[in-house]
């Protein structure tokens, strides 16, 4: 029982946070907002944080049970993915995207200005290896952070949200970029390193 809990209390969570930055709903938010929009992405980070902090926190009383232990072999091997994942995944969120543009700060910034600056795919670093370098880097985080029963559960229920949120948001850089995007989705794999054959 303890169990289905945490999983639906992230489910929830989930679809929440997927449902909110959907193209459906921040239509409606943005035709609502007008200009006043700018500020939504600052919001969006801000509900997220204030939900997932409790979560993680009740999820970590749920079991202290360990069921699961690494041989020393093994635990060299965990801590350099982790030490790839975090670097990985700071790389690409300060170099490879705007992070500014992440937390809703620049937005908040230049509200009252026109956006007259062609959005262009970027190639460069680790997005010319594969097209979601962040989500890649927390896979491997979390699944190096599996000790127990419930860890198992959870990063089960991420990994299946992380792989369905890169299938949406991947349509909506598709609505954004049309056939340029195409084209890099041909060349670039999406979450897994060198799985596509370089075509001249």
């Amino acid at each position: 029982m303890k169990y289905l809990l945490i999983a639906l209390l992230w489910a929830g969570y989930c679809t929440l946070h997927s449902f909110l930055i959907s193209v459906g709903f921040t239509k409606i938010v943005s035709g609502l907002a007008k200009s006043y929009y700018a500020f939504y992405r600052l919001f969006y980070v801000l509900v997220s944080i204030v939900l997932l902090l409790p979560l993680i926190q009740y999820t970590g009383r749920a079991d202290s049970a360990v069921p699961i232990s690494y041989p020393m072999a093994l635990n060299i091997i965990r801590y350099v993915l982790i030490a790839g994942s975090l670097i990985m995944f700071s790389w690409a969120f300060f170099f490879n995207y705007d992070w500014l543009s992440f937390f809703g700060i620049r937005q908040i910034l230049t509200f009252r200005e026109q956006d007259k600056s062609s959005k262009e795919i970027s190639k460069k670093g680790l997005l010319g290896i594969v097209r979601h370098p962040m989500y890649l880097a927390l896979v491997v985080y979390l699944w190096c952070q599996t000790f127990s029963a419930v860890d198992l559960m959870v990063n089960a229920l991420l990994t299946a949200y992380l792989i369905i949120g890169t299938f949406l948001e991947e349509e909506k850089l598709v609505l954004e970029f049309g056939d340029a995007y195409a084209r890099y989705q041909r060349e670039v794999p999406m979450l897994i390193p060198f799985s596509k054959r370089r075509t001249p």
